[in-house]
């Protein structure tokens, strides 16, 4: 049993093509010619009376991606446009590998400016999200732009003059988002749209004493068991972080803000699956100071928490802009306006001081007209800063500045993410983003 060597003919659009069973098994179940084949790998044959297997489809890019399966390597002739070899292998079930030929696995220090783009939208952007699949979706003001792993903008999302405080992706068919409330019209709070037609398909509500609330809906973050965090705040006692089932969009949970802390006004959501726990920060200037601690929903308590309130640190030691919990390392990670990084340790029950890795007033350069506050993400054991127009990679157990990019156009970057193998950042003063990529590693 087993994969078998025979040759298999294809009539493609009028043109014969040949191949083997072993090359059309390198597509996978998921695919259509993986569906030519039965439980054990044995062909299952249906062709004609010529020994063909007809395919009413474009023979030039049927001939690209039976190279591609052939040999691991996409090369597209220029005389094929590439959104229609996408749109064949898409039909073939073959998009995956297309993707996987066109750049490989994410290693920041390897990362390589593929592209950038013009927004579409006035103002400064808020945020940019990576999709799961290579695409992302980017907020400015109102509105949510949402573009393909193609990179391709699909129907803009209008909402309705709310500002949008945070979008996340649930899948790459769904987003959701968060606005604020609007005095007097009772909206406000988040919702479920289609990343392909903007559809709204339904609201995330608040109840409180057994009545729905309007509220400002902060920042958000997923877990791997489909629930949705965010943070509100309400006019009422509904300042918190509230939880959702992301399937039926029922509210399963609230953990209402402690008196003398801060929950609802939370402008960075963690969920950390090994520890069940979220992190929640909130950050300067959102507030004159900052909150992070650890939420155990389970036991409805805060098992961890830190604030610079009271405490007696240097200026720039207390302006906090960002914080990120590693759980490997059981720490969290915060940087200030210098970009220097900090950790707590997250094995004490209270941290009580930050232990500082200052580098970069050591770095030389113009300062940009209009800094933006630095940001942090982790991914794959490499942490990510983001400092004025350029982004820093550290890697190791002592977290050792590698490499940087930076490009020059667009002015500071306002934010960044990971996701689908891509970082995408978001530059402020020219309302653009840049993709970046790791290129494919040499076929020897």
């Amino acid at each position: 049993m087993g994969v078998q060597k025979d040759r298999v003919k294809f009539n493609v659009g009028g043109r014969v093509m040949e191949t083997t069973a072993t090359t059309l098994a390198n597509a996978g179940r998921n695919s259509m010619f993986g569906a030519m084949f039965d439980d054990s790998w044995n062909l299952i044959l249906q062709s004609n009376k010529e020994g063909e297997r007809f395919l009413d489809r474009n023979p030039d890019c049927f001939g690209v991606l039976l190279d591609l399966l052939r040999t691991g390597e996409l090369h597209i002739p220029a005389n094929i446009p590439e959104k229609l070899l996408y749109r064949e292998a898409l039909y073939y079930g073959l998009l995956d590998h297309v993707r996987a030929a066109k750049w490989g696995p994410f290693d920041g220090n390897r990362l390589r400016l593929s592209r950038s783009l013009q927004g579409q939208a006035p103002g400064d952007g808020t945020a940019i999200r990576a999709g799961p699949d290579g695409g992302c979706c980017v907020a400015h003001g109102s509105m949510v732009h949402v573009y393909d792993w193609m990179l391709d903008e699909h129907p803009p999302l209008n909402l309705d003059y709310q500002r949008v405080n945070d979008v996340g992706w649930v899948d790459s068919d769904n987003v959701v988002i968060g606005v604020s409330e609007r005095l007097g019209r009772g909206d406000g709070g988040m919702g479920l749209f289609s990343s392909h037609s903007g559809e709204l398909r339904y609201k995330f509500q608040v109840c409180h004493e057994n009545q729905v609330k309007s509220y400002t809906a902060g920042a958000l973050s997923f877990s791997s068991d489909y629930k949705i965090f965010s943070s509100c705040k309400g006019r009422s006692n509904e300042y918190g972080v509230g939880v959702w089932d992301q399937v039926t969009g029922k509210q399963i949970d609230f953990f209402y803000e402690p008196l003398g802390w801060s929950l609802g006004d939370a402008d960075k959501l963690q969920w950390l699956e090994g520890s069940n726990c979220l992190l929640v920060a909130t950050m300067f200037p959102r507030k004159d100071n900052c909150y992070i601690s650890l939420l155990d929903f389970r036991e409805k308590k805060m098992v961890w928490c830190w604030s610079d309130m009271g405490a007696p640190f240097a200026v720039d030691e207390k302006r906090v802009r960002d914080a990120i919990a590693m759980e490997d390392n059981s720490s969290i990670c915060v940087v200030n306006e210098f970009e220097d990084l900090g950790f707590m340790d997250l094995r004490s029950s209270a941290a009580t001081s930050i232990r500082w890795s200052s580098r970069s007033r050591l770095m030389k350069g113009k300062m940009p007209e209009e800094p933006c506050y630095p940001k942090l993400a982790l991914h794959g054991g490499q942490l990510f800063s983001s400092m004025n127009d350029c982004i820093s990679v550290f890697c190791g157990p002592e977290w050792v500045l590698t490499s940087r990019l930076r490009r020059s156009y667009g002015g500071s970057i306002c934010d960044f993410s990971i996701g689908g193998d891509r970082l995408f950042a978001l530059h402020s003063e020219e309302n653009v983003f840049d993709i970046w990529e790791t290129p494919t590693p040499p076929i020897i």
